[in-house]
């Protein structure tokens, strides 16, 4: 273990017990009480306030002026901590994210076996490749260096890309890279999906001064219609968890009317179609001849 990991970690280890002797720091880490005696040292020039005691009872602590109050965080908030980081770890598979999730699990004990929330995912074979995708990206904008990447566009349309990246966005169920594309002089989001024989590159990059104004990806604003739509009772949940229980109200003594607002888009045509027979768009008649078309090409590739 490197010195400064080390330092960290009497530091975490002392914010959390009362005191801790030289010889238990010494077998913990695998070094002599010389070294410990010297990192203690250390801590206190950099302004930690440890202390000393000599004795049978004796050790090294951290004044209690200088701890954190643990009622800041109730056990509540801290199941909640744990659920969303449990929840984001399904999402991306992150070792980081489980090993920040294992460490808040010491700190509260107990209560980590004992969540009443807990998030189920679908073990998708593709977050494998996503995972990696995410750590280059992530290493890439710690390190300020470029990344290039071959880019699939809607059409199939390959283009090579090297671009700056500046921050990874999450939308609905996907990843996007937003950065500064050098290829074509202006801003861009990457959608991680669409992306082939992604690597760093040696360059680093300075960030420009206009990046905080462009940092709302265009592709998470998209252009939306309400329509109005007889829902069946089998899909009043997925309604309901989107829009809410307000969104339907009786029609006839089986279906729904359900006010949706959808992107118009094939986005938005693809959520409407996974609902299959349980739901007939009314209105607005433009919608619905734009939905029919976009149904009509799907029975093309059956007919």
């Amino acid at each position: 273990m490197e010195k400064v990991e080390r330092l960290i970690a009497i530091t975490m280890i002392l914010l959390q017990k009362e005191r801790v002797s030289a010889s238990e720091f010494a077998q913990l880490f695998q070094v002599s009480k010389r070294t410990i005696l010297r990192d203690m040292q250390t801590l206190s020039m950099a302004n930690i306030p440890i202390y000393a005691l000599t004795g049978v009872n004796g050790g090294y602590g951290i004044l209690d002026t200088y701890k954190v109050d643990k009622r800041l965080l109730s056990s509540a908030d801290l199941e909640h901590l744990l659920t969303a980081l449990a929840g984001l770890e399904q999402l991306i598979l992150s070792a980081e994210i489980a090993q920040t999730i294992k460490k808040i699990e010491a700190m509260v004990g107990p209560l980590a076996l004992n969540r009443s929330m807990q998030l189920s995912f679908y073990a998708w074979e593709g977050r494998a490749e996503l995972r990696e995708s995410l750590k280059i990206c992530q290493t890439a904008l710690l390190k300020q260096r470029l990344v290039a990447f071959d880019y699939s566009d809607k059409t199939g349309v390959q283009t090579q890309r090297m671009v700056e990246p500046y921050a990874l966005h999450f939308s609905e169920s996907s990843w996007y890279l937003q950065g500064f594309c050098l290829d074509r002089h202006g801003y861009r989001s990457f959608k991680l999906a669409r992306m082939g024989q992604l690597r760093m590159d040696r360059r680093g990059f300075q960030q420009r001064a206009d990046w905080p104004a462009h940092a709302n990806p265009t592709h998470a604003n998209p252009q939306f219609v309400t329509i109005k739509a007889m829902v069946a009772p089998s899909i009043h949940d997925q309604i309901i968890e989107r829009y809410g229980r307000s969104s339907i109200e009786a029609a006839t003594a089986e279906y729904g009317l359900a006010t949706m607002y959808v992107p118009q888009n094939p986005q938005g045509f693809q959520l409407l179609a996974s609902f299959g027979t349980q739901i007939k768009v009314l209105e607005p008649q433009s919608y619905v001849a734009e939905f029919r078309t976009y149904l009509a090409q799907m029975l093309q590739n059956y007919a």
